[in-house]
């Protein structure tokens, strides 16, 4: 008899750019993982680890940027003259204002996601201020650098079936950032999709899927 899929929760202490994500996962797991077991990470916090994060005060906002953030939705990253500017400074302003114009002219015509295809990988990536855990939540922060390599270095580490890091938030939205090669990542993002990840007071930005492979290979 097969064992039961379950999604665990990670408790840790708040991490941050002085931590080693791999040494921090291995730490905050032992004794919890097994060779079945699919590790999960929230993707702002390996960015975090990794120092990929910017504070408002310390962007210069552009006509630009001011002008294009007008044409983001409230609810998203890029909405605030700030979450745009620190986009335009990683994937370039002119790259930036053609993809949101092009995006504008798709969705005429009924393709929506130009913008976000065209715009470079932060354009889905980002999260603005208050988009993370405190005290980061004053930060605006990028997307993991390198996450396939980093979840190949978490399976190594702890010896499970794989590892995967997810952008995953409380609107039903599971995406996969990083997935070792034996995982189907959408259907381990799909067990995500009511948001196991506490980033705020619970402090839980790892998860643990017990009993993974047995469950994808049964599918």
């Amino acid at each position: 008899m097969a064992e039961e899929l379950e999604l665990i929760p990670v408790p840790t202490r708040i991490l941050t750019d002085k931590d080693d994500i791999v040494d921090s996962i291995e730490r905050y797991t032992k004794g919890k993982i097994g060779e079945n077991d699919l590790l999960c990470c929230a993707e702002s916090v390996v960015a975090i680890t990794q120092g990929r994060f910017v504070r408002p005060e310390d962007l210069q906002i552009s006509s630009v940027a001011q002008f294009c953030c007008r044409f983001i939705p409230d609810y998203g990253s890029l909405a605030s003259p700030h979450g745009m500017q620190s986009l335009m400074n990683v994937e370039g302003k002119w790259r930036v204002a053609f993809a949101l114009f092009a995006g504008f002219l798709g969705k005429i015509v009924g393709q929506n996601g130009l913008f976000y295809k065209w715009g470079g990988t932060e354009t889905a990536m980002i999260d603005d201020v208050t988009g993370t855990m405190p005290p980061f939540d004053k930060c605006i922060v990028y997307g993991p650098g390198e996450p396939n390599e980093v979840v190949k270095k978490i399976a190594e580490r702890l010896g499970c079936f794989g590892a995967m890091i997810a952008d995953v938030n409380d609107l039903k939205r599971s995406r996969v950032v990083g997935v070792t090669d034996k995982v189907n990542g959408q259907m381990a993002a799909q067990l995500l999709i009511d948001n196991p990840f506490g980033n705020a007071s619970q402090k839980t930005p790892i998860c643990i899927i017990k009993n993974y492979k047995q469950y994808q290979e049964s599918k």
